[in-house]
C-alpha cells in the first residue's frame, strides 16, 4: 500500500492537520510498539486502552501521521505531528482498504467456516505463492478491523489476495463482501462455534452461506462435500461450484471434484495423502500437523486449481506450507513432544487435536492434555465442555483443566472413567498448569488447547526449552 496523506484524507473523509498532503504513507499500523518510518498509525479506541495515548510514541518512531478522532496536542496546544482526523477510524480503514483493493485489483479468495479458516488460509497462501504474487491475512485477521488491514497489505503488483471472513452475527460476512468482493469463496465447515451469538446451527449456516451468495457469475464457490450443510450451499450461489472431500467409502450423492485418498499420519502428526482429480493424482506430504489438515489442504488445493494452477504446482505449495503460530505447533526435545494449539478452541477443533495427538503417542508413552475454556458456546457451554472431557478420557492419561468455566471437562472425563484429572483455578493459570502436569518423561505427548481468553499459549514454550526446534519449521 502506498498513498499520500492527501489521498488518505480524501478517501476516508478525514481532515489533515499539521501535515503535508504529498507525504507518502507506506503501511497502516494499529500498534504503536510496531510503528516504523512511513506508517500511518491508527489510534483505535479500546476497552482497556485508548490509542490516542500512544500517538506520540508512534510519531517518535517515525510514523508519517496518526489517524485520530480528535487532535492530539502538546503542552503548548500544537499538534504532536501530522494528524488525520476522522469521525470513525474503523469506517475510515474500511474506505482505505476498499480503495486499495480496487486499485490493486487482485483475484480475491474469501475463506469462511466454523473451523479451519486460518489453516486453509496458510495453505492457500503457500499454494498460490508458487505461481502468483500473493498476499494473505496475518494470523486471524478476519473481522471489521482485520479485513481492512489485510486489504491494505496489497500493492499494485499483488495478483492474489487471500482473506479470512469471520462472523459473530448475521449479515457480517455479507457486509465484508461488499468491499472485499471475492471472486473465489471457500467454506470449510459448519459447527457450533459462536453459537452464543447465533443461537442456532441454522443461523450459522445462513451466515456462512453469505460468502457464496455474494460471489459473482464467473466466480467459483469451493465447498466441502464432507459437510452436508456446506454442500447444500451450492443452491445459493451464481458462481461455479467445485467440491472437495475425503474418499473414505462414505455414501454421498456425488463424488467430490477434488478428493483425498490413502491418508496416513507420521509420528509427529503430519499427514500424507493422495490428491486426486479425475484420472490425475499426486502424492502429498504436509509439513503441518493434524489429520484434519487434509480437509483444509483439499480446500486450498481446489482454490489453487480454480486459479488455473496445475496439480504439480498445487502439490508443491501444499508441501511448503507452514501453520500460523499456536495452530497445531509441534515442538520436540528429549523425546517429549508438545503440541501448542492454544490460539482458539471449539468442540470440533478439540476433538481433532485429541485425535491427532493420540496417534502421535509412541509405545509406552503417555498423552497429557491441558485444556481450557471454549468460548462463545452460549447454552451449549455446559454440555459441550462435558462432552470434550469425556472424549479426552478415551485417549488421555492425565487431564489438566484450567479455569472454572472449563470445569465441565473435568466432570465429563471423570464420568467417562479417567481418574487422573486435575482442575487448576483460572487465577493460577500457566504456573498452576505446569505444577499439575508434573515431571515430563520421554514418550510423553502434551496437548495445550483452549480459547485465547484462557491465555494458555504461554504454557507450551515453558514445557519445552527454547532450544527446541519446531517440526513445522524443519520437517524431516
Amino acid at each position: 500500500m502506498k498513498l499520500t496523506l492527501g489521498e488518505a484524507a480524501r478517501i476516508s473523509g478525514g481532515r489533515l492537520v499539521g501535515g503535508t498532503p504529498g507525504t507518502e504513507a507506506t503501511r497502516v499500523c494499529v500498534d504503536s510498539r510496531r510503528a516504523r518510518p512511513g506508517d500511518l498509525f491508527v489510534a483505535l479506541p479500546g476497552d482497556f486502552a485508548d490509542g490516542h495515548t500512544f500517538v506520540e510514541a508512534a510519531l517518535r518512531a517515525g510514523a508519517a501521521a496518526a489517524m485520530v478522532t480528535r487532535p492530539v496536542v502538546d503542552l503548548a496546544g500544537a499538534p504532536l505531528g501530522p494528524l488525520l482526523v476522522v469521525e470513525d477510524p474503523l469506517a475510515a480503514l474500511r474506505a482505505l482498504g476498499a480503495w486499495v483493493r480496487d486499485v490493486a485489483d487482485p483475484i480475491v479468495v474469501g475463506i469462511t467456516g466454523s473451523t479451519g479458516k486460518t489453516s486453509t488460509k496458510d495453505l492457500l497462501a503457500s499454494v498460490a505463492g508458487v505461481r502468483f504474487r500473493t498476499v494473505a491475512a496475518e494470523r486471524s485477521h478476519n473481522n471489521e478491523l482485520g479485513v481492512p488491514l489485510t486489504l491494505l497489505q496489497t500493492s499494485e503488483d499483488t495478483e492474489v489476495l487471500v482473506c479470512e471472513l469471520g462472523a459473530r452475527g448475521p449479515g457480517q460476512i455479507r457486509d465484508l463482501c461488499t468491499y472485499v468482493r471475492p471472486q473465489i469463496g471457500i467454506v470449510t465447515n459448519v459447527g457450533v462455534t459462536h453459537y452464543e451469538q447465533f443461537g442456532s446451527v441454522d443461523a450459522i449456516v445462513a451466515a456462512k452461506s453469505e460468502l457464496v451468495a455474494s460471489l459473482p457469475e464467473g466466480g467459483v464457490a469451493v465447498l466441502n462435500a464432507d459437510d452436508p450443510r456446506v454442500a447444500g450451499m451450492a443452491g445459493v450461489t451464481a458462481a461455479e461450484v467445485l467440491t472437495y472431500g475425503l474418499d473414505e467409502g462414505a455414501p454421498r450423492t456425488a463424488r467430490p471434484w477434488l478428493r483425498g485418498e490413502a491418508v496416513e499420519v507420521d509420528a509427529l502428526g503430519r499427514p500424507s495423502f493422495r490428491l486426486v482429480r479425475g484420472y490425475e493424482h499426486r502424492e502429498v506430504r504436509l509439513g503441518v500437523s493434524g489429520r484434519h489438515q487434509v480437509s483444509n489442504a483439499l480446500a486450498a488445493a481446489t482454490a489453487g486449481l480454480a486459479l488455473g494452477m496445475s496439480l504439480d504446482e498445487v502439490a508443491t505449495g501444499l508441501e511448503r506450507a507452514r501453520s500460523s503460530p499456536w495452530r497445531m505447533e509441534v515442538t520436540e526435545r528429549g523425546g517429549v513432544v508438545v503440541v501448542n494449539d492454544a490460539y482458539n478452541a471449539n468442540p470440533t477443533s478439540v476433538a481433532a487435536a485429541l485425535g491427532t495427538c493420540a496417534a502421535m503417542v509412541p509405545p509406552g508413552g503417555r498423552l497429557l492434555a491441558v485444556l481450557g475454556y471454549m468460548a462463545e458456546l452460549g447454552v451449549l457451554e455446559g454440555p459441550e465442555h462435558e462432552r470434550a472431557g469425556a472424549l479426552a478420557a478415551q485417549s488421555v492419561q492425565r487431564l489438566v483443566v484450567v479455569g472454572e468455566r472449563a470445569a465441565g471437562m473435568a466432570a465429563g472425563a471423570k464420568l467417562a472413567g479417567l481418574e487422573d484429572v486435575v482442575v487448576v483455578p483460572g487465577a493460577a493459570g500457566v504456573d498452576g498448569a505446569l505444577e499439575a502436569l508434573g515431571e515430563l518423561r520421554r514418550g510423553d505427548v502434551v496437548l495445550v488447547k483452549a480459547s485465547r481468553v484462557a491465555g494458555l499459549e504461554r504454557l507450551a514454550p515453558r514445557l519445552v526449552p527454547s532450544a527446541a526446534v519446531s517440526t513445522q519449521a524443519e520437517p524431516s
